[in-house]
């Protein structure tokens, strides 16, 4: 019995169902293009065997081990490393049987739908995963796992996936991505320019990564002139890996476009650690607009991801570090926010800003009036919280109407479950067909320009706006 009813997601009137399924047939075998995630680079290097379904599918996966969390399940029992290399559980059969025991958790949830498609579509099971079965899919998973055609090229291939970009810090020395680039393997995997840590006062080792990045390009990281040129040798150092955007995750959207002076200033502040929490904002808001005006010079995409409030749990953060699911959405502001910006840069149609965010009450308020007039703006998809059926519906349903569907970018998976890519970009296909399908049935858009708008949102428009 298959895990997954095979209309799901599309609307139950009979009319548009049919419509949405003509439209879903017409863009299901698309190749993947996913411009934004966070796979580990080594995976297609080394293309190893994954060790085993626990530290496949449980350990790495933070939408997992929250949910478990919330339940009172510890995170030591799910293998969750601790920072202090304290004892966690190392056994992935216990580990993979307590997964088991409480996957009636995520009955309702994206996660269940996720991982329902991989074990399905992935590893050919069908039966329900639960206590009784728990070992019958340790053992099959981990028998797949053996075999070469679950390695992770070979994965990649299966998957359909033309391209794929993970996410680098500005000091990583990219050694896997030259691996890649040096071996004879054809898959396209590049890398993206996160600069945080050299561009938030406030993350541990600040002034540390910034003398880093000095030892990397050769410049003098300690004056705000050799600073700016280091970014942008690392940058055009980024390039050389395929690296066609830049990622920023910032707490608000913020921006400032402050005089050269007092951004010197404000940088020399920041690397003796005498920021206050303002200033430490400022300077981050600042350098999104440098990161702009360097997208003018070089062509890389800006991504903003702003709105996390991150390790929410002190206790957490402290014995497990950074993201372990206490990432909490908070309210965001963007039109105040990105004013200084946009009056700089806003209306450069040779310079792409995407936008995500956490906070849905600014979707129609806020994003979309913003993406729908200044040339520079493209709305990311629904994102991290809202990657789901109702969330993209609502994504779609409080943007078209201003944006349109040509100032947003298409689906990104954003995802470190690398089994989870296909299941989350046919999620995306089928919510997009049904919201068409809906507007064709109501007489707002004609059946074969929502063929074409559905091959756009599926394929187009993240290869043209991510420059793939």
């Amino acid at each position: 019995m298959a895990l997954l009813d095979e209309d799901r997601l599309f609307p139950a009137e009979t009319r548009v169902r049919d419509v949405a399924k003509a439209l879903y047939a017409g863009i299901r075998e698309l190749p993947i293009i996913s411009p934004h995630g966070h796979t580990d680079p080594r995976w297609y290097a080394e293309d190893s065997a994954f060790p085993d379904p626990a530290q496949l599918f449980v350990t790495p996966d933070h939408y997992v081990f929250r949910m478990l969390c919330s339940q009172g399940v510890a995170l030591t029992d799910l293998g969750v490393p601790r920072t202090d290399g304290g004892a966690v559980e190392t056994d992935g059969r216990k580990i993979w049987r307590l997964f088991a025991s409480h996957y009636h958790l995520f009955r309702g949830t994206p996660s269940r739908m996720w991982l329902d498609h991989s074990f399905q579509h992935v590893f050919g099971i069908d039966r329900k995963l639960s206590a009784e079965t728990a070992d019958w899919y340790y053992d099959h998973i981990a028998e797949c796992l053996a075999a070469p055609e679950y390695r992770p090229r070979a994965l990649y291939r299966r998957f359909g996936i033309e391209a794929i970009a993970t996410t680098e810090a500005v000091t990583d020395d990219l050694r896997w991505h030259r691996m890649i680039r040096d071996s004879d393997w054809d898959g396209r995997v590049i890398t993206a320019y996160r600069p945080d840590g050299v561009v938030d006062p406030e993350m541990d080792g600040f002034a540390e990564n910034i003398a880093l990045m000095g030892q990397q390009t050769g410049f003098d990281t300690s004056t705000w002139g050799g600073y700016l040129d280091a970014h942008r040798a690392r940058r055009a150092y980024f390039k050389e890996f395929g690296a066609t955007s830049s990622d920023h995750g910032h707490p608000t959207a913020r921006t400032e476009d402050l005089p050269q002076t007092d951004a010197a200033a404000l940088f020399q502040k920041a690397l003796r650690g005498e920021c206050s929490s303002e200033e430490a904002d400022a300077f981050r808001g600042h350098m999104l607009t440098e990161m702009a005006r360097m997208s003018l010079e070089d062509g890389l995409v800006l991504q903003i991801h702003p709105g996390s409030r991150r390790n929410h749990s002190d206790q957490v953060m402290a014995t497990f570090g950074r993201d372990k699911g206490f990432d909490i959405p908070g309210r965001t502001d963007y039109v105040t926010a990105l004013r200084p910006l946009l009056n700089a840069v806003g209306m450069r149609p040779d310079l792409t800003v995407v936008l995500f965010t956490l906070d849905e009450s600014s979707y129609a308020r806020e994003l979309a009036p913003l993406a729908g007039v200044y040339p520079c703006l493209r709305l990311g998809p629904a994102w991290w919280f809202f990657d789901s059926a109702e969330g993209m519906r609502r994504f779609r349903e409080m943007t078209t109407e201003t944006a349109g569907f040509y100032n947003t970018v298409g689906f990104n998976d954003d995802t470190r479950a690398f089994c989870s890519i296909p299941a989350r970009h046919d999620v995306a296909r089928r919510v997009d067909c049904a919201y068409l399908a809906t507007l064709v049935t109501t007489g707002r858009l004609a059946e074969d320009e929502a063929h074409e708008v559905a091959h756009d949102l599926t394929y187009g428009l993240a290869k043209r706006a991510y420059k793939l």
